[in-house]
């Protein structure tokens, strides 16, 4: 604040508080003046005018709205005990007031105490039990901050309550059924949606996550559809008035580098993380200028973001930073090529590439599948994953690279476990499958169960989820016949030590719909064989692809009844496994796989080759047509949960619900299902 603007504040606010202790202060006054401060920064003066006012006007009847706010400007000023004692009057005062209780609960949380936030919260939701639109309101609100607090507190089945009695409340709300869904499958609980009198199965899928999605169901157009939907209405249209659009900087031909910027929240030790730091490590700085925007939480002493600061040219931490701001920094920075490595996933900033600060937006490495947005132009992927016949399922423009799973070779590995050592029988036939519990749907544990069954003595190796999730897994087992002692569940560990023991294990069980991803490309690094099946959309080919490209192919099996086949056929001729092993081991650093370097000036080429088009005005535009028709079709055939279907079939399904729809009221030609030849047909 400069000396004439504080000039003019001191006898303003002094004459403030002197209207305040006689009384003449009137609430809309007390407000406007204590607000005009607030949005200046002089939160100090604002804090004292409310203290001031509370102080002599103690019969106002508002003055419980007088402490609310008094207590925002304390929490904005960093007194949280202030901001709980203001909190506390106003409760006193109107004892039903809701933002009070969601206000107080937030500031136990922030001062370290979930568990009285979580009371705080609950003797709302029991105080709130009579239906008043505003009470609905923050009763909801309070329900959804109990489910995430205990959430991260790792109470999934509690959470799980919560956001169910919330789920209820207002079924048309989808933030809690986003959680509730993606809460049920890490805890294996099957089936994941279930529908009540209050709740229809419609309304659970319309709240799923796109990623929570991936892993319900192989459906490409119906994911697509759903991503399209959610960016509608997690990103929306925002104002972007201010913001100029980005016209390329003319660089092919004139030897000036072009300059990338990655953004994610996951630059640190993290899977993503570890596909990328290599890359960023090998790209041609001749060629290539590199930016990294980094929007996740502080990672302090994190040996993969301090090789990625060590490799890029800049690094910028945005996590603090507001859209807008960011949004500015990045444009400021002149990129040519932004590149979304979050996609619809934890902390991910979708809302900055709606304002385009770069001419070119690519969806690359954090999220599988399409982004279904308007601004995400291109996206990167291989041919296994999206082979040209698929590309119909995605928005974005597919470019190619060998293969979409990037490793680091430097990675550490500690040294290899005894199999005792590793919590496992010696001379056991050692199954295993070491992707997240959300990963492993009712078939797919199923088919494990098959497997079990057809070799006895074998055993099956699983990550540990929470203590509920693997005793329902061990009862799931039980019912199914299995011995429950025959699933072993292996504790977290760190990374190195992880990697190492995971080549104990005979053979790697992939998940299907979303399957083994950098999991996949861990096992094959140590040696053990990933045994797979390919679907249709882009997690369900994934593992597929990076089978291929370890150069196994044998290990890839048609379908489901295939891959119970092949393994129990290897459990029963280990000798079949072990050739497949020393084939693995030989041509491991001339795979595909592991050929980094080869995979980063393949990504170079189409970074020119997007900004080659841009220069030309050819940037794609991504399609959109259709997306509502196709996914009022897909909720409904979802609903049906087809797990797996051979693609013919699956395109079929679609041919005729659209063409019932077309017959009902005419739908214009698109082109992925509903060309123009097909749509004249009908």
């Amino acid at each position: 604040m400069n000396d004439l603007s504080a000039s003019k504040s001191v006898p303003a606010l002094a004459g403030m508080l002197e209207l305040a202790r006689t009384q003449k202060l009137s609430f809309t006054e007390l407000f406007q003046f204590a607000e005009s401060r607030s949005a200046t920064g002089q939160r100090t003066e604002a804090a004292e005018l409310y203290k001031s006012w509370i102080a002599f006007n103690e019969g106002h009847p508002f003055l419980h709205l007088v402490y609310f706010n008094y207590s925002v400007t304390l929490r904005q000023l960093g007194d949280i005990a202030g901001c709980i004692h203001a909190l506390r009057a106003c409760l006193k005062l109107d004892p039903k007031f809701g933002p009070a209780h969601i206000n107080l609960g937030r500031a136990f949380e922030d001062a370290g105490i979930a568990t009285q936030a979580i009371q705080q919260w609950r003797s709302f939701v029991e105080l709130s039990a009579e239906s008043t639109a505003d009470r609905i309101s923050h009763r909801l609100m309070a329900l959804q901050h109990i489910g995430r607090v205990m959430e991260n507190a790792g109470l999934l089945e509690e959470a799980e309550t919560a956001l169910w009695q919330a789920i209820e409340l207002r079924p048309d709300k989808t933030e809690a059924g986003q959680h509730w869904s993606a809460l049920r499958q890490r805890l294996c609980s099957w089936p994941i949606l279930v529908s009540s009198d209050h709740v229809s199965k419609r309304q659970l899928i319309d709240s799923m996550s796109p990623l929570a999605l991936a892993c319900y169901c192989d459906d490409p157009l119906f994911q697509l559809a759903r991503a399209y939907r959610y960016n509608k209405s997690f990103v929306g249209r925002p104002d972007i008035s201010g913001f100029p659009r980005k016209t390329p900087k003319r660089k092919v031909g004139t030897g000036q580098r072009l300059r990338i910027g990655y953004v994610s929240s996951d630059l640190r030790d993290h899977a993503v993380g570890f596909a990328l730091r290599e890359v960023l490590e090998l790209h041609d700085k001749e060629s290539v200028e590199i930016y990294a925007y980094y929007c996740g939480d502080p990672a302090p002493n994190d040996p993969t973001q301090a090789r990625m600061k060590s490799a890029v040219d800049c690094w910028r931490d945005i996590a603090m930073l507001g859209d807008a701001d960011a949004v500015r920094l990045i444009a400021g920075d002149d990129i040519d090529i932004l590149i979304d490595v979050n996609g619809y996933t934890k902390h991910a900033r979708t809302k900055i590439f709606a304002y385009r600060p770069a001419p070119v937006i690519v969806n690359f490495c954090g999220y599988p599948g399409s982004m279904g947005s308007p601004f995400h132009q291109y996206m990167i992927t291989d041919e296994h994953i999206v082979p040209p016949e698929n590309e119909i399922y995605y928005s974005e423009k597919v470019l190619r690279i060998p293969c979409c799973q990037p490793i680091d070779r430097k990675r550490v590995i500690a040294e290899k476990p005894s199999r005792a050592e590793a919590g496992l029988p010696e001379n056991a036939f050692v199954f295993a499958c070491f992707n997240g519990m959300q990963k492993i749907t009712e078939d797919t544990f199923g088919q494990w169960m098959k497997i079990l069954a057809a070799t006895p003595g074998s055993v099956l190796w699983l990550l540990s989820g929470n203590d509920s999730a693997d005793q329902r897994l061990r009862k799931a087992a039980e019912n199914a016949g299995v011995a429950p002692e025959r699933l072993i569940f292996a504790p977290k560990a760190p990374n190195a030590k992880h990697l190492a023991r995971i080549a104990v294990a005979d053979l790697f069980l992939d998940t299907f719909p979303y399957g083994a991803h950098s999991t996949a490309a861990d096992a094959l690094t140590v040696g053990l064989p990933v045994l797979t099946f390919p679907g249709k959309s882009f997690a369900a080919r994934f593992c597929h692809s990076i089978v291929i490209a370890a150069g196994i192919p044998e290990l890839l099996c048609t379908g489901p009844e295939n891959y119970v086949e092949k393994a129990i056929g290897f459990a029963k001729d280990p000798g079949s496994l072990d050739r497949i092993r020393r084939a693995l081991q030989a041509g491991r650093e001339t795979s595909i796989l592991r050929d980094i370097p080869a995979l980063t000036r393949r990504l170079e080429e189409l970074f020119w080759q997007m900004q080659e088009e841009c220069e030309r005005g050819e940037t794609p535009v991504p399609d959109l047509r259709n997306l509502d028709v196709y996914y009022d079709i897909g909720a409904e055939l979802v609903q049906e949960n087809t797990v797996f279907c051979e693609d013919a079939a699956y395109r079929q399904r679609y041919l005729e619900k659209l063409a019932e729809w077309h017959d009902f009221s005419p739908i214009p030609a698109d082109n992925r299902l509903w060309t123009t030849p097909v749509a004249s047909a009908s």
